[in-house]
């Protein structure tokens, strides 16, 4: 359903996400890492993110579900982009970090846990781990797409039921893109305990 709607919208979805400022989320996650840092880049979308991470110097790894955004990403990046779903996610300790912005919410939340006990055992002990979710409650549907929108407690039980993390900051921030003012965003930083 939700990789549909990528499909169907993907050079809309580019043209609207490709310039949101994440300045201030890459900071926090990035001042994490050791210089030339592997980063994997789980749900790239446009490939935003990556692009700036491949700048800094960091090595990076990208991934989306949808064919159609990857290889927009890929163009956008000129990095090798893969279609990759979460469920296909089988790393062991092989990054330093996970960057996985506005990807997470759209997994259903009955298979969030062992989703990310997937993504928590490709980050190397120590590692560092971003992820948002639209603040709220529930499940939902909206035009085709699927979220799973997790508040600060809803977030914290999620995280001691994943195990082997530690949230390093979590914090409520405002919706960053200008169409969705009003839109309210849970944000996590974890650590994968040593």
């Amino acid at each position: 359903m939700t990789i549909e709607f990528y499909e169907r919208h993907a050079e809309d979805y580019f043209r609207t996400t490709v310039g949101i400022d994440m300045a201030v989320p890459r900071e926090r996650f990035t001042k994490l890492l050791s210089p030339g840092a592997r980063v994997l880049d789980a749900g790239c979308g446009s490939g935003r993110d990556a692009r700036v991470f491949h700048e800094l110097g960091f090595h990076v790894t990208a991934f989306d579900a949808s064919p159609r955004l990857a290889a927009l990403a890929r163009v956008h990046t000129g990095l090798p982009v893969t279609v990759s779903t979460f469920q296909e996610v089988a790393w062991r300790e092989a990054f330093d970090g996970i960057w996985a912005s506005a990807s997470l919410l759209h997994v259903p939340r009955a298979e969030l846990p062992s989703i990310m006990r997937r993504l928590r055992d490709a980050l190397v002990p120590g590692g560092v781990w971003h992820m948002s979710f639209k603040y709220g409650t529930g499940e939902r549907e909206v035009e085709g797409r699927l979220f799973t929108d997790l508040d600060e407690r809803a977030a914290e039980a999620l995280v001691a039921e994943v195990g082997g993390l530690e949230v390093v900051w979590m914090g409520v921030e405002p919706s960053r893109k200008p169409q969705t003012p009003d839109e309210r965003w849970l944000v996590l930083l974890c650590r994968r305990s040593a």
